[in-house]
């Protein structure tokens, strides 16, 4: 007899509930079984620390370097790692790598914080963070993509500024870097020398957003903003905070991953003072969650600094969804809530990076359901030439009238549900 939901429920025991929900726990498992099997096959930074402590030493041998220099953010900047012959050094490039690293140098710039450098896997040719760091022959190939696709010098109102949105816009304080990654979308302004914005450009900036009430949301990106010093970092906020229309200050920052020795006790006593504060940094592959990276998170954090993560989906670096999903969960026990994934944008020289949408949606697919929501964040597209970010996700909403919805849960299931209130029938 079926009760007036049309099923059971209301006419099983307690112990038949139980044996079905049993039944159910057995088969939620099986769903990530794969998963439980490869996960321990995923690189992170916790449980390769051996190798990137061999790594360190072999660095600090070759830069001349002590203990207390490696623990110096500014000494990490003075030595980043610019040269073949030191980089040849370091990974025993051979002569034909070092010839396609000369060649990808004379167009595109490049720079290792020694740090970062520690976590290449040696004996790892296509490594994760090998691919972000090391310049690639790919990189010639130029025949996809543009320098600037998001057309930035077109969405530029005054020096410093970026603005796509009504209420929001962005400061490009630097384009300094701690590395510079092989993906990155600014490259056409990496230059030959690193150059922080003037007072005088940067006053301009902050008297554009006095002149526009409109203005609530403020990110401060480069380069890296953090590449400021911690004088100019704090006038910056404070100009800001002075502004009474400005509500957030956002940072745009990867210092977390390639230089966590930048968050130090006196910055994170500055950035306190300047609440609220929200900073989104870029870790993309689980082999960047290192305990140097969770020190410094965990500095942020204690400081009232609310943390994010915006990676970037890289053919060869997180491209399969256990890689992701890992990359996720090792986020949250660092205290970094995943924010976007963003689709590398079509960038001259970065073709090689390129998935295809499709990835990015089996990605998602693969996420939501199977890990906690706060594991699972936004896929994001950049419209093409500045038109702002879109959402893409796979389809759960199948049909929609007036008087129902047709939906498809994360476990495949076509479900319909009442598009506004269904009352029962007497």
């Amino acid at each position: 007899m079926l009760n007036r939901e049309g099923d059971l429920r209301g006419f099983l025991s307690n112990g038949e509930k139980r044996q079905i929900a049993l039944r159910r726990s057995r088969q939620l498992r099986e769903r990530i079984a794969n998963y439980l099997e490869e996960q321990p096959n995923i690189p992170t930074g916790f449980n390769r620390e051996e190798v990137t402590e061999r790594n360190r030493r072999r660095i600090l041998g070759v830069l001349g370097g002590s203990e207390e220099d490696w623990a110096n953010w500014k000494w990490q900047m003075a030595n980043r790692i610019t040269e073949v012959g030191v980089l040849a050094e370091i990974l025993d490039l051979s002569r034909i790598e070092q010839e396609q690293i000369r060649r990808v140098g004379e167009r595109f710039r490049w720079a290792i914080s020694p740090y970062y450098a520690s976590l290449i896997d040696l004996d790892d040719p296509e490594s994760p963070v090998r691919r972000q760091a090391v310049p690639s022959i790919l990189e010639l190939d130029t025949s996809v993509g543009e320098s600037d696709p998001m057309a930035e010098e077109f969405t530029s109102p005054a020096p410093c500024i970026t603005r796509r949105y009504p209420d929001r816009l962005i400061i490009n304080v630097t384009n300094r870097c701690a590395m510079y990654c092989r993906h990155c979308q600014r490259r056409r302004n990496i230059g030959e020398v690193d150059k922080n914005k003037s007072r005088v450009e940067l006053e301009a900036a902050l008297d554009y957003i006095r002149a526009n009430p409109e203005i609530r949301d403020v990110l401060l990106t480069g380069g890296d903003a953090l590449m400021l010093s911690d004088r100019q970092i704090d006038w910056l906020l404070g100009e800001l905070d002075a502004i009474p229309h400005v509500e957030i200050k956002r940072i745009g920052t990867r210092v977390p991953v390639t230089l966590p020795q930048r968050i130090t006790p006196e910055l994170c006593a500055i950035l306190e003072a300047h609440p609220p504060l929200y900073l989104n940094t870029q870790f993309n592959h689980p082999r960047e969650v290192t305990p140097a990276a969770a020190r410094a998170t965990a500095m942020l954090a204690r400081a009232g600094v609310v943390l994010g993560n915006q990676a970037v989906l890289l053919k060869g670096v997180n491209s399969h969804p256990f890689v992701m999903k890992k990359l996720n969960q090792e986020l949250l026990k660092i205290r970094v809530r995943p924010y976007y994934i963003f689709h590398a944008k079509q960038v001259s020289g970065t073709a090689h990076f390129i998935t295809s949408v499709d990835e990015g949606l089996e990605i998602m697919e693969q996420l939501r359901g199977y890990t906690s929501g706060l594991a699972v964040p936004t896929y994001i597209i950049n419209a093409p030439r500045g038109y702002g970010k879109v959402p893409v996700l796979p389809e759960y909403l199948l049909e929609r009238d007036s008087g129902k919805v047709v939906i498809r849960t994360w476990e495949k299931r076509v479900l319909a549900y009442p598009n506004g209130v269904r009352r029962r029938q007497k």
